[in-house]
């Protein structure tokens, strides 16, 4: 947001409607805060502490009466214990909850900090990050597979069952690309994705916005009346706030959820 925000006030408001940097790449670009440890790596390491955090909060002494906050995170774990792990994998979703419970909290985490004011900055933009989760999921689901199944696994992918011979070797191949292949690229895409387009339209109307209004109030002589639309950036940028919002709770819940697809997919291939 900084860098954002630099940019925007180098700007030449009167000649130029759009604000565009002289090098995009500048606005990606986070200097160190210690060390190797940048920006990001700092906020990853947040992300897992505050998981961690309330966690350990809520359930170290956990009363019958549950206070707010312990009911709050009772939820978040009951949702993702019952409808999740146990919903869609069945009675052997138990041995992967406390999986799908870290990625699901640590990703929500990870995407609210897009929303959070002095952050505004979502480390799930970065691909390295879902990309990482997805291979951790692609290899959890292969292994199950690989276990239950054996070889088998891969054979029924190549030659699935239930298939007109004629067909098999087509849909044998588009099984196998689609499972093994794809999946990961596009699990892990599905979140950049939306936490990019979020973060980036979020930040564009927010900052432009104030950036307008401030050049309004001190600059009015040479901005002139054009500085009022800056309270319509602004505005439609509080309301893409609380899209956003929202965004971050769903693409959370749909990272997890599909994992859990898939690894039930391994546990119970369908014939």
């Amino acid at each position: 947001m900084d860098q954002l925000i630099l940019a925007l006030e180098e700007c030449d408001f009167v000649n130029e409607p759009v604000c565009v940097p002289g090098d995009v790449a500048d606005l990606f670009v986070f200097p160190n805060i210690v060390g190797q440890v940048n920006r990001t790596v700092f906020l990853i390491f947040l992300a897992a502490a505050i998981v961690i955090a309330l966690l350990y909060f809520a359930f170290r002494r956990p009363s019958l009466v549950p206070t707010k906050f312990q009911a709050a995170i009772e939820s978040l774990v009951g949702v993702v214990r019952n409808d999740i792990a146990v919903g869609i994998i069945g009675p052997d979703g138990i041995k992967y909850f406390p999986y799908l419970l870290s990625i699901f909290l640590f990703i929500l985490v990870g995407n609210l900090f897009e929303i959070t004011p002095l952050v505004n900055f979502p480390i799930t933009s970065r691909m390295a990050i879902p990309l990482f989760l997805a291979l951790v999921t692609w290899a959890i689901f292969l292994v199950v597979g690989i276990r239950k199944q054996g070889l088998k696994y891969f054979g029924e992918l190549l030659w699935p069952p239930g298939v007109p011979t004629g067909l098999k070797p087509l849909v044998g191949v588009i099984e196998f690309v689609s499972t093994i292949l794809v999946r990961p690229f596009s699990l892990a895409v599905r979140l950049f994705a939306n936490l990019v387009a979020g973060h980036v339209m979020l930040s564009l109307l927010l900052v432009t916005g104030w950036i307008f209004i401030s050049n309004l109030v001190t600059n009015y002589g040479e901005i002139g009346l054009k500085g009022i639309a800056g309270f319509a950036w602004f505005g439609l940028g509080l309301g893409i706030w609380v899209f956003e919002l929202l965004v971050a709770i769903l693409q959370a819940y749909i990272f997890t959820l599909l994992s859990a697809v898939y690894i039930e997919s391994s546990i119970h291939p369908a014939h």
